[in-house]
């Protein structure tokens, strides 16, 4: 990384290539202010007296949207990869193994847990995240006096690790229709719906007046329109079983008026859509939508098991879905049938959910992958006819002809890359009201970069490049991130990663020792 001439107000990045839309250009600028938003991009021979950071051998993208999260659940990772006493090991069985540890959690413990999944997020190009956050009493379930400790110290942590986040405070009334009380979930369960809005009014009203800096609360929310925001709420009812009808009428009706995104997970296994069925003759979806609580505010997270019909009268409403395929995967869950969503024009984002693993260009390429192994064949979210462009009917002339057909048209090649990216940037940033996911003018300077000599993508074009990004990168290869215009990792190194993986080992050493 080589400095210029130095400038106050404008920072013109100069990578060799940077993703404009659907596709890289080389001979770019990216110019961006002292608020950390982009002002332009223009051509690098167009640069006059801003100063000039040049990265050599990089590929700069957009910073990816992780649309849902539970922070603390980082401290399962490797700790449930065992066949427990239950023959049918699921997610059922996997549930109680994760209580077991958020009932054991201090307030700091969900501080150092959430920052170093957070630390990990950047590392991978994440920049924005949408935190699904449920804990909100002490381990016996006695209220905190301030009933938004945890979340604050979640959203502290996302901020200190340089994370944009919104926190998507959970309403969690039950255990289940007609289940009983399971005191594990202590933690989750606060009062009745006024005792939740009440509290989530608190928490809008503190983050909308702050964002979290250096443990203190300061500054002004997303919903201002500066770019600069680093946290602002939404609301999150937990699911169909979490959360009786009458319940759900009054959480949704609150969000509408205050502008609030709702995310809800939404039949993730055949169980909880059974249970849906049984209390109120519908299932999770049908029930959502003839309520009419589908809408562009809306996220279903996961959203697995639901009918062709369901889909079809989903994709009316405009909600997205988010997919979660790793995290979905280890569960057994099964698989998000994107293909159908994708054919009723439903948006689709993506979460690393229990952060198995955190990397979701994996989730990015698992929406193609799963179906590929469900369908027994390639290439399945590449719907329609390719665009017949000039080189693509060279090609295809060549084929005919007996000549070698091996190179494939640009338009081949990259547009279901572009496509999966999209769930990765634009979509997420949809879904959770970030104003990011894309190189805009007016939006935020939030990117990363890719070394282009790493061995999982060396030799690529400019042309393939996106296809090699999303199917074949190694997360080793994400070199910078920078978050409204500030680095937060340099080099591949986060730039408070010793101390935060020191607290974090500690942690770990602590609670499962």
């Amino acid at each position: 990384m080589t400095t210029g001439k130095q400038n106050d107000e404008l920072i013109a990045w100069l990578p060799d290539l940077i993703y404009a839309g659907d596709r890289f250009e080389s001979g770019l600028a990216l110019v961006c202010n002292s608020a950390g938003q982009i002002t332009r991009t223009v051509r690098a021979e167009e640069l006059k007296n801003e100063k000039m950071i040049r990265l050599q051998n990089r590929a700069l993208l957009p910073g990816m949207i992780n649309a849902h999260s539970h922070a603390f659940q980082r401290v399962l990772r490797g700790r449930t990869e065992y066949r427990s006493d239950d023959r049918a090991d699921s997610f059922w069985t996997w549930r109680e193994m994760m209580y077991s540890a958020a009932t054991r959690l201090t307030p700091e413990d969900i501080y150092d847990a959430s920052r170093m999944a957070f630390m990990e997020m950047v590392l991978g190009g994440i920049t924005a995240v949408g935190e699904f956050h449920y804990l909100h009493n002490a381990p016996d379930g006695t209220p905190y006096d301030d009933p938004n400790l945890l979340a604050k110290e979640v959203i502290r942590a996302a901020n200190e690790a340089g994370l944009r986040i919104a926190l998507l405070r959970v309403a969690y009334a039950r255990s289940g229709f007609q289940t009983a009380t399971n005191p594990r979930q202590a933690r989750f369960i606060e009062g009745g719906s006024e005792t939740f809005l009440k509290n989530l009014g608190s928490l809008v009203n503190s983050v909308g007046s702050s964002t979290v800096r250096e443990g203190a609360v300061s500054g002004d929310a997303p919903s201002n329109g500066r770019v600069s925001d680093k946290a602002w709420v939404g609301l999150a009812p937990h699911s169909v079983r979490a959360v009786p009808l009458e319940y759900l009428r009054e959480v949704i009706g609150y969000a509408r008026p205050h502008a609030l995104k709702v995310h809800m997970h939404v039949a993730e296994q055949p169980a909880e859509v059974s249970s849906c069925v049984a209390e109120y003759g519908r299932t999770p979806v049908a029930l959502l939508e003839t309520e009419g609580f589908l809408s562009e505010n809306f996220t279903a997270v996961h959203a697995i098991h639901v009918t062709p019909k369901a889909i079809a009268g989903f994709g009316k409403t405009g909600a997205l879905v988010c997919a979660c395929p790793t995290t979905e995967r280890n569960l057994g869950d099964g698989v998000v049938p994107v293909d159908e969503y994708f054919r009723h024009d439903v948006d689709v984002c993506l979460g690393t959910d229990s952060h198995a693993q955190i990397d979701l260009l994996e989730d990015a390429r698992a929406l193609e992958y799963h179906l590929r192994l469900q369908k027994l064949e390639r290439v399945v979210l590449s719907g329609g006819d390719p665009i017949v462009t000039e080189r693509s009917s060279s090609v295809t002339q060549e084929s005919s002809n007996g000549n070698d057909s091996s190179t494939l048209p640009d338009s081949w090649v990259s547009a279901l890359a572009s496509q999966l990216f999209d769930c990765a940037t634009i979509k997420g940033a949809r879904s959770i009201g970030a104003a990011g996911g894309i190189l805009e003018k007016g939006k935020p300077a939030d990117f990363f970069t890719v070394d282009l000599n790493d061995p999982s993508i060396a030799g690529s074009s400019s042309d393939d490049l996106i296809s090699s990004v999303v199917f074949s990168l190694s997360r080793a290869a994400i070199r910078e991130v920078v978050v409204g215009g500030k680095p937060v990792v340099s080099d591949g190194r986060h730039i408070e990663q010793e101390g935060i993986v020191e607290r974090f080992s500690a942690l770990q050493k602590r609670l499962w020792s």
